[in-house]
């Protein structure tokens, strides 16, 4: 077996027919294995996939100004939802609040929830391990059902889901901040830009951080007509608080506790409730509520009250100093890299009619109104942003590991060309890890993206690679000086006899592999190592003695024509 399997590769590396079929089908796999990433995207990238959690929780939001009562009405709807699902155990409401802090609520400013249109709703599901559904499937299926039915109960009300995230918490998933100097310029590109991600494919879940622009209303008192109608302003504070906030109006003792009981007083729910949002509904709630003065004589509360309507003060959000605010979204099962492509290609389509746009950095746009002359300053961040900045941090280590080991092989062997077909077969392993993502894409469910951990185990990959070409260099040299063996023979020997070594290890990186293959976070890092070690092979046995045979090595080793002695003798 061992002879045939030599005679193959002596003949391979001899026949210029067979071995330039062998290079061009390798630089065919290779460019092809790329294409797939770009421009195709039949191997999409992403820096983590979903993680598979046992519990998320669900943001409700409506507008300024809504009752406790509306928004319960809202997350008693999206419950009703959840109850149905036989993998849920329990939901927690959280109403007017925020939930007990978590890793991404902690982010995402759960703790600053602290109003009567805002809830939080805790979805605790059954252990990943005893259902088949993930959490992150079963959010992307009921995230359209609830916010169809939901958030048509009152306009403006917007759900979102949020799950723990598999790596770092981000604000979002992208995040698209807005800088400028004018509050108002900002709140209208940034709404324009919230439209955008709403027509944008893959986007969900898509709002703006800032305050709703609304009217309310003061009640200024009017001392003098207090005075003449013989009332004092405690009365008048005294029944507003009765009204509408309750007010402790006697005590109770009772023999079971050592404090008197508080009474309070206050109007029903239903009364207290105004018809509409606007002066005349409020007027008439006011009308309705009347003061005794010193004589016995009731009079109405809006005859010493004045209503004023005043524009809300909205917070300004600034960031290193500079005003800005943040528009986000959420991706619904795809990369974040592909969404934000399609996104930024149509604001600057769409903001050329008003503005000049130049782009600024990797992603990032500058745009200047032409009317006025404010210039508005576009930044991706999010996860989108640590995407970027892993990849990139990423590839500069493959690039530094592969400068490291180039240098090093030049030293050892001081021969560029010897230190370039190392480089090349180990870069080579590139194809199964593309290939090998391929594969598992079209057995799962899901997307299987191209992740960090999958680079993580191309970086790995690199020196497994390196030493199988190293173990075939070293051996063909001890053959051809201390054997007295040639140049083709010494490499189809040498690639024989280290295969049996090289198949135990790559067998044993597999099987041990296939353990991470099925986790969530550390699918990628699995699969690269399985199909990388593969392609790894192939190369180390294929490849690389190729291209050693079309290189000198009998000049580079000082090769001297000598008896030729069994490689069965003793060195």
């Amino acid at each position: 077996m061992f002879k045939k399997f030599e005679h193959l590769v002596l003949q391979g590396i001899q026949s210029k027919k067979q071995r330039t079929f062998l290079l061009i089908t390798t630089l065919i796999a290779f460019i092809l294995s790329i294409l797939m990433i770009a421009p195709t995207e039949i191997v999409k990238a992403k820096m983590l996939p979903g993680k598979n959690n046992n519990t998320y929780n669900i943001y409700v939001s409506l507008p300024e100004g809504s009752s406790i009562e509306q928004t319960q009405e809202v997350t008693t709807c999206v419950s009703s939802f959840i109850v149905r699902e036989p993998e849920a155990l329990d939901t927690e409401v959280f109403l007017g609040m925020g939930s007990p802090l978590d890793f991404a609520g902690l982010i995402k400013g759960s703790q600053f929830k602290n109003a009567e249109n805002l809830a939080e709703i805790v979805v605790n599901i059954t252990k990943k391990h005893k259902r088949e559904e993930p959490s992150y499937l079963m959010v992307q299926r009921l995230r359209p059902q609830i916010q169809s039915s939901c958030e048509k109960l009152y306009p403006n009300t917007h759900i979102s889901f949020v799950e723990p995230p598999a790596g770092p918490p981000t604000l979002s998933a992208i995040v698209m901040e807005v800088y400028g100097e004018n509050s108002d310029g900002i709140r209208k590109v940034a709404k324009r830009i919230e439209n955008i991600f709403h027509k944008t494919q893959g986007l969900v879940d898509i709002s703006t951080m800032e305050d709703s622009l609304y009217t309310g209303y003061e009640i200024e008192v009017d001392s003098t007509k207090i005075a003449k109608s013989g009332l004092s302003v405690k009365q008048l504070n005294s029944i507003l608080y009765l009204a509408f906030e309750g007010m402790q109006i006697a005590v109770k003792n009772s023999d079971k506790f050592n404090d008197q009981i508080p009474i309070y007083l206050s109007l029903s729910k239903k009364s207290k409730r105004f018809s509409k949002k606007d002066l005349s509904a409020i007027q008439a709630k006011l009308a309705s509520l009347k003061l005794m003065n010193k004589r016995g004589m009731m009079v109405p509360l809006t005859e010493v009250v004045k209503i004023v309507a005043k524009k809300s003060n909205p917070k300004i959000m600034t960031k290193d100093l500079h005003q800005m605010t943040n528009v986000l979204a959420e991706t619904d099962m795809v990369s974040q890299v592909y969404p934000l492509l399609d996104a930024r290609a149509m604001i600057m389509k769409e903001f050329a009619n008003e503005y000049i746009v130049k782009k600024t950095g990797l992603f990032d746009l500058s745009i200047v109104d032409k009317k006025t002359g404010e210039k508005y300053n576009l930044k991706w961040d999010g996860e989108m942003r640590v995407t970027i900045d892993t990849f990139i941090d990423l590839g500069g280590a493959f690039i530094a590991a592969l400068i490291l080991i180039f240098l090093l092989m030049v030293i050892y062997y001081k021969s560029y060309t010897l230190s370039g077909i190392i480089l090349l077969g180990s870069f080579l392993s590139i194809i199964g890890v593309i290939v090998g993502h391929f594969i598992m894409n079209i057995f799962t469910v899901d997307t299987f993206f191209l992740t960090a951990t999958s680079l993580i185990g191309f970086i790995a990959l690199i020196g497994i690679s390196s030493r199988n070409s190293l173990l075939l260099i070293d051996f063909t040299k001890s053959l051809m000086l201390d054997k007295g063996m040639h140049q083709a023979e010494a490499i189809a020997f040498s690639t024989v006899t280290r295969a049996k070594p090289i198949f135990l290890t790559a067998v044993a990186i597999i099987l041990a592999s296939t353990l991470l293959a099925g986790d969530a976070v550390f699918g990628g890092l699995g699969v690269a190592l399985i199909f990388g070690t593969i392609a790894a092979v192939i190369s180390s046995l294929v490849v690389v003695p190729i291209l050693l045979n079309m290189s000198n090595l009998e000049v580079h080793f000082g090769f001297k024509e000598k008896e030729v002695v069994s490689v069965n003798d003793p060195l």
